[in-house]
């Protein structure tokens, strides 16, 4: 069992008490025991958050980071940041790239030259994608930077991102939507049942979800509880 956040309920209170004898061991948390003691394997929260995106190197390559996101956990077409980059760079126009960085016109001239994929931008709104359940590439702006992202699912009023440069990460519909440039989504037009399968993953979810601790004690009745507990040595 993978551990992220925190523990899981069941074993909360335990792991309180023993918090101060937690060793990390490895890629794992130690947990002694009366008869030995057991290994957890941990991941890291930014581990877990790139588990499903290629992460961009430098400042200006985010658009060939989300395309080789785009190729590698949606299409099975393992591709690095390097390929897109090189490829997308030498056929485009290179000083308008060194200024403004990728355009949506360079994905489309590498996915069909190099993959042999049709792809466009389109015109279309979430609620469109969400019924397509097809990934997509957009373009946001974040503190007064324009940025290139891959959607990877949308859920309950939630927008699952992969950011090349953070991770993983979620959105509110309307908070996606002030962020979100020009309305525009970059879509391949082939592979869609494939696509499919890789949307909204579910342990791509797991990366910005957050266990509801705060459902476990009824605030109100805190006082209660805590004198409850019970005394020292009575445990």
């Amino acid at each position: 069992m993978t551990i992220r956040h925190c523990l899981l309920a069941p074993v909360v209170a335990t792991a309180l008490v023993l918090a101060p004898a937690l060793s990390a061991w490895g890629s794992g948390a130690q947990f002694p025991g009366v008869i030995g003691s057991m290994n957890v394997p941990v991941e890291s929260l930014k581990d877990l958050r790139f588990r499903s995106i290629v992460q961009q190197q430098y400042d200006f390559s985010c658009g060939s980071a989300a395309l080789a996101t785009l190729l590698t956990y949606h299409y099975d077409r393992p591709t690095t940041e390097v390929e897109t980059f090189d490829s997308m760079f030498r056929r485009g126009d290179q000083e308008l790239i060194r200024e403004q960085g990728f355009s949506m016109l360079d994905m489309k001239h590498y996915l069909e030259a190099e993959q042999g994929l049709p792809a466009d931008g389109f015109r279309v709104g979430l609620d469109d994608l969400e019924n397509l359940g097809v990934p997509a590439i957009a373009m946001i702006e974040t503190r007064g930077y324009r940025h290139f992202v891959v959607i990877k699912g949308l859920e309950d009023g939630q927008v699952l991102v992969g950011d090349p440069a953070l991770g993983v990460n979620s959105y509110s519909r309307n908070e996606f939507q002030r962020v979100w440039v020009n309305d525009i989504l970059f879509i391949v037009r082939e592979d869609v049942d494939l696509a499919r399968h890789r949307f909204n993953a579910s342990e791509t979810w797991a990366a910005v979800t957050r266990a509801p601790i705060e459902a476990g004690v009824v605030r109100s009745d805190l006082a209660s509880f805590t004198l409850n507990l019970p005394r020292a040595g009575q445990w």
